[in-house]
């Protein structure tokens, strides 16, 4: 496959069509920024998509953090399902780096918990990008980040082909040494396991198996089986087993590493012993000479990014190999790919703001003595450096910052939806209000506190007549404190809802969101996180909670951002709870009345009726089950089918067949049947 094929039963619409070939315009015209300022609902990933199906060059989106990521690369996978369209995020769901506090005297080691499906899908991004053209990444900032030389990464890839000579032993120890790991349980991505003389292998990409026949000192057969059902899905000549790590290094090059960090190391003692910071050439000689031991010993050593330049061969000061280095480049060595930045307002702050924060940290560490100067190239791009190794650019945001405006040689509007949607109407109430209604002085302000009736109250009826019609409902608060508080409170008032922020993990927001969108719940309380990007046309009503508090989340940016969370509904309302009005507030309510007025009156003369947006609902966690559960899931609804009501019948067939698996040593099955058995019990 090497061309992208848009699949959409719409044609473009609206202003669609006039943005697609300004754009498309520019693009062919060398131009290398431009902006498409959309307004929510206008349907800017549509017109992307046009784009990136006439342009045919892989792309790279870039999100500002990993929910809106999964919801785009969602979109564009229901636009192109028969390419190839990845999800790369940081994948951890809780990293603290390593850091020193001076004034304290307080170390703090790095502590990271790794989300193995979330790097099995980073892992599905790189080979792709080396093994295709029809390519599609929606990344988060993380992909400016260090990951390891593509052509290391490429070069060690093991291929596999019927018929070639092969001893069984040879294969197990070129696995190991791309680092797969043995079992001899349920195998997981970057696992195999042999038994007799055939070997299975789940790539560390996919979750499927390959398992490969040997006889004779040859590879006799390729089998591509689905590992729950155990059917075979393919049987293919060749395959290709990419590494489990992105950061690999040759033998040779790790010797010589090792005599580089020992010379750096050295020199940077006699740094600290002209100073006289015994200690700290102390510190620094006693874990460089560990973790050089543990390198050697078994290739690897806690922090072992600190060393990249070393082990990269890069000259000091180099920038690091990230997933742009990946992606196709001309011969001259130019980029040839297509960069989006959605919400480009927020991301591009993001993307220039990474570097100082990460050197002011690792200049502490190599200050005391904790680590070398090397690690400080263990580090993101600079922004001038990100900006070189990207292709042609668009920016997408419905209030694009100065900074797009300084580097677009033009701006595209996308003011009009398809759908003849309309922004919402916008109410303002006080935030305190007295019983009749009207708002509350200062003084009766200090003498009642803030528990006295007003936001919360009148938000609470609101919401409650909004449930009744079957929508659903957003409250953003200024803290996460605030959201989690509020929503314990609407509980209490009999009031369905969740709180989301950044605290929550990856995956589980994505989950929460779909929740929401199901109607498991009817309010959604959140921060900073339900502004940009997230679509939700079942909303119908918004609540700003202390809208007059004037900063970064009552900005007029993040105001038009959140208004426009009501704005893919018919009826989409938003109240604004303030006691005075700020220049943001006026400056947000007028643009919102602006870009109402001219939909409306294209609606008059196109006679269009505005509809609510129906969007099938699904996330992409529903393929990031395990075969497990897959597997135990899969067999319930087929013996439900079977048994019907009778449930006690089934659970006496399960808990004699788990015996029996037990009893034949066939401990995979058996924990099958134990897991079946647990859900029948439960339900």
């Amino acid at each position: 496959m090497s061309n992208f094929k848009l699949s959409s039963k719409f044609e473009p619409a609206g202003d669609q069509p006039n943005a697609i070939a300004s754009l498309l315009s520019g693009l062919k015209k060398g131009m290398p920024a431009q902006t498409l300022l959309g307004v929510t609902g206008s349907g800017k990933t549509f017109t992307v998509a046009n784009i990136i199906n006439t342009v045919q060059k892989p792309t790279l989106v870039i999100a500002h953090n990993k929910t809106l990521a999964a919801q785009l690369a969602q979109e564009y996978q229901e636009f192109f399902p028969e390419n190839a369209v990845h999800y790369f995020v940081s994948y951890y769901d809780y990293y603290q780096p390593e850091a020193y506090m001076p004034v304290t005297d307080t170390f703090i080691e790095k502590d990271a918990q790794i989300n193995a499906e979330i790097d099995r899908l980073r892992h599905a991004s790189t080979q792709s990008l080396l093994t295709r053209k029809d390519v599609i990444i929606v990344a988060s900032v993380s992909c400016i980040y260090g990951l390891g030389s593509p052509a290391e990464y490429e070069k060690e890839n093991l291929k596999l082909a019927v018929g070639e000579s092969f001893e069984r032993r040879e294969l197990l120890n070129r696995l190991i040494s791309i680092h797969y790991e043995r079992t001899s349980a349920d195998l997981n991505p970057g696992q195999f396991r042999s038994t007799g003389g055939r070997v299975e292998v789940m790539p560390v990409s996919e979750r499927l198996v390959f398992n490969i026949g040997l006889e004779d000192g040859k590879i006799s057969e390729i089998l591509k089986v689905d590992p729950v059902s155990g059917v075979v899905l393919e049987e293919p000549k060749n395959i290709f087993l990419f590494p489990t790590k992105h950061f690999l290094t040759e033998e040779s090059k790790t010797k010589k590493a090792i005599a580089d960090i020992r010379k750096e190391m050295e020199s940077q003692l006699k740094v600290f012993e002209s100073e006289g910071k015994l200690l700290e050439a102390e510190r620094i000689k006693r874990r460089t000479n560990y973790d050089m031991s543990m390198i050697q010993e078994v290739g690897y050593c806690s922090g072992i990014e600190n060393y990249s330049r070393h082990l990269s061969g890069k000259k000091e000061g180099e920038p690091p190999e990230t997933l742009l280095s990946y992606f196709p480049h001309k011969e001259d060595g130019s980029p040839d790919f297509l960069t989006i930045i959605d919400e480009s307002h927020v991301t591009l702050p993001q993307l220039q703001g990474m570097y100082a924060g990460d050197a002011s940290r690792k200049k502490t560490l190599v200050e005391y003595g904790f680590r070398l100067p090397s690690a400080k190239d263990n580090r993101p791009l600079k922004y001038p450096e990100f900006k070189e190794r990207i292709g042609q650019v668009v920016y997408t945001s419905a209030t694009p910052g100065e900074m797009e405006k300084e580097q677009s040689e033009q701006t595209v509007e996308q003011v009009i939806r398809p759908t003849g949607l309309i922004d919402p109407e916008i109410e303002i109430r006080p935030i305190l209000t007295t019983q009749q209604g009207t708002p509350l002085s200062e003084q009766g302000r200090t003498l009642l506190g803030d528990n006295y009736p007003g936001q919360i109250q009148d938000f609470i009826k609101e919401t409650e007549k909004a449930v009744e019609k079957g929508g659903r409902v957003i409250a953003t608060t200024l803290t996460k404190k605030m959201a989690e508080d509020l929503s314990v409170y609407l509980k209490e008032r009999g009031i369905k809802s969740e709180y989301l922020h950044s605290d929550i993990k990856t995956i589980d927001r994505i989950k929460i969101l779909t929740e929401f969108r199901r109607g498991n719940f009817d309010c959604l309380v959140g921060v900073n996180l339900l502004r940009e990007g997230l679509d939700l046309p079942e909303v119908t009503f918004i609540g700003i909670l202390d809208a007059d508090k004037e900063g970064f989340l009552r900005s007029e940016t993040s105001l038009i951002q959140t208004i426009g969370r009501a704005a893919r509904n018919v009826e989409g309302k938003v109240i604004l709870y303030a006691d005075h009005m700020t220049g943001s507030i006026e400056r947000a309510v007028g643009e919102t009345n602006r870009r109402r007025k001219i939909q409306i009156a294209y609606n008059e003369k196109h006679g269009i009726t505005p509809k609510t947006i129906i969007k099938h609902i699904h996330d992409i966690t529903e393929h990031l089950e395990s075969a497990h559960e897959k597997a135990v899931n899969a067999n319930l609804v087929t013996d439900r089918a079977v048994f019907g009501k009778d449930m006690e019948k089934l659970l006496k067939v399960k808990h004699r067949q788990m015996a029996q698996a037990v009893k034949e040593l066939d401990f995979e099955t058996a924990a099958i049947l134990r897991d079946e058995i647990h859900s029948l019990e439960k339900n």
